[in-house]
């Protein structure tokens, strides 16, 4: 298995280091994060190739880290002659007796392990070249990847082929997988297993018959008759049209996929995920140790994607897997404590969570714990009122900006345990705030509940006032009386207890009300003090 990966100066990352769970690894991050860069990495050390090609084919200034990049132009601007940078990735592996002649200290820690590694640098044989090619330094404006060369090679020193590499790796990605016109991998492999000798010559006979039969159509026939009177025009020979019946083209490849009547083209791009993912686990995940998996929720519905999950979990079991995803449910579903957040000089993993916290997830799946895990704040709520009034406070106390346009996240959890969401927020040291309801007990006995979470320095947790209501209907009045609301709502209720009680059968009304007022509004102290961080 894979237990580390090491890559300097490739592509965002500069100095780059993540370590593998043996069997699933949720890889997310925001955009350009480097969770396609983390997949492409490890196959290119298990398979030598980018792109489908050896990466001798592949070399390009841009595969290079851009900070690299720039300080090496800098320096030979400024007349220093410094070779070019290289791009490492070192691959360790776990340390089996099989592996042995892949052991040594040729890689980035210096230390003995077993590993693989791409170097990619500066051929020896292009010195000359280089040499001359840095005389005019203003000319430079990329790194010369033409001087560039590959060096596949064990920790040991020794050098890798494709067929002497150590472990088998399977690449998935749906938006590149191109199922051809003739019959995939799947239906061939259906026909071998369920047809005898007999069923398939009698097949074959059966379809060049038919295309034979082509040829003696009265329409077919009215088209050669016509090419014929074009003899001499293209050719002295006889043009006719007619199938190809040679045995280059047999009944097999002539088989195209259909779904429901439908040929694969024709089907939605969710299908056609789906169907390409699941035709490419049955062709490649069997044999392969490694299995790489890119954002296997592209298109799909919520049942697709159910279903789709459930067939990775099943058909890869046993085997080390790498995943990214934008999406909480693949999130949740695979398992919270695989998550790695990614970011440009490593990942953050959840780790061990409390007894009960996966499990929960698990069964929600549609809640946004991706949300959680990607904001750079994250401010917890108990319902969508409380998530509007708070955004307006916050709008209003950050010169009208609102909480999602500085990275902090609202997310109403709606009414279930904050503690669950705590949990990864405490993995993760992600700085996270909990609004809550008194619910008519004492606040300093509320936000003791939370005080194995409130001991860390990044979490806090802010309680409606005793004695100024038990939700935040009657917290709002308090903090702006009778008339202001009044007016804030268009209504004109005479007694306190009138307006409250409107205000509690209608809380989602009153606080859009509150979200869009252009009036000045005062918020309860404790939610002031929540957006104030």
């Amino acid at each position: 298995m894979i237990e580390k990966l090491m890559v300097r100066n490739y592509r965002i990352f500069d100095s780059f280091e993540l370590d593998f769970n043996a069997g699933v690894n949720l890889l997310v991050g925001d955009n350009d994060a480097g969770k396609s860069t983390v997949l492409e990495a490890v196959n290119l050390a298990l398979t030598g190739r980018l792109n489908g090609r050896p990466i001798a084919y592949e070399l390009s200034p841009y595969l290079f880290n851009t900070k690299a990049a720039a300080n090496y132009l800098a320096q030979i601007h400024e007349g220093k002659q410094i070779p070019p940078p290289e791009i490492i990735i070192d691959l360790f592996l776990s340390d089996d007796p099989d592996l042995a002649p892949l052991k040594g200290s040729n890689n980035l820690t210096g230390n003995e392990a077993v590993g693989i590694r791409i170097r990619i640098a500066m051929s020896p044989e292009f010195s000359a070249e280089y040499k001359n090619f840095i005389a005019d330094p203003e000319k430079i404006k990329l790194i010369p990847a033409e001087y560039y060369s590959v060096e596949w090679l064990g920790f040991s020193g020794n050098g890798i082929t494709t067929r002497s590499a150590p472990l088998s790796t399977s690449f998935i990605d749906a938006s590149t997988i191109r199922l051809q016109n003739g019959a995939d991998y799947h239906l061939q492999s259906i026909i071998r297993e369920y047809l005898d000798p007999k069923e398939r010559v009698e097949l074959s006979r059966s379809y060049r018959s038919t295309r034979e039969a082509f040829a003696e159509h009265d329409s077919v026939k009215e088209v050669n008759a016509k090419l014929g009177g074009t003899k001499g025009d293209i050719t002295d020979r006889e043009l006719t049209l007619g199938i190809d019946i040679s045995q280059r083209y047999t009944w097999e490849s002539s088989l195209v996929a259909h779904l429901d009547g439908l040929p694969y083209q024709f089907v939605g791009d969710g299908e056609r995920a789906t169907l390409k993912i699941l035709l490419a686990l049955n062709r490649k995940a069997v044999d392969a140790e490694i299995i790489l998996i890119e954002e296997p929720e592209n298109h799909l519905s919520f049942a697709s994607l159910n279903m789709l999950v459930s067939k990775i979990s099943e058909k890869c079991k046993g085997k080390q897997v790498l995943v990214t995803t934008h999406s909480s449910f693949v999130l949740n579903k695979l398992g919270l404590e695989n998550l790695v957040l990614l970011s440009p000089t490593g990942g953050v993993r959840l780790g061990q969570l409390p007894d009960g916290t996966q499990d929960y997830f698990m069964k929600l799946s549609g809640y946004d714990t991706l949300r959680v895990v990607l904001a750079r704040r994250v401010i917890l709520v108990e319902g969508p009122s409380d998530e509007l009034v708070v955004q307006r406070a916050y709008r209003d106390s950050h010169d009208d900006r609102l909480p999602i346009e500085d990275g902090v996240d609202v997310i109403n959890v709606r009414g279930l345990s904050f503690m669950r969401f705590l949990d990864i927020t405490k993995a993760l040291k992600k700085n996270s705030t909990v609004v809550t309801d008194n619910d008519g007990k004492l606040a300093l006995d509320v936000a003791a509940r939370y005080a194995n979470y409130t001991a860390e320095p990044f979490i806090t947790v802010h309680v409606g006032t005793d004695g100024n209501g038990n939700t935040l209907e009657p917290q709002l009045l308090s903090a702006n009386g009778r008339d202001a609301l009044n007016a804030i709502l268009g209504k004109s209720y005479a007694t306190d207890d009138d307006l409250k009680n409107y205000m509690k059968e209608n809380k989602t009304t009153v606080a859009l009300a509150v979200f869009d007022s252009t009036d000045t509004i005062s918020m309860p102290e404790y939610i002031r003090n929540a957006v104030a961080n």
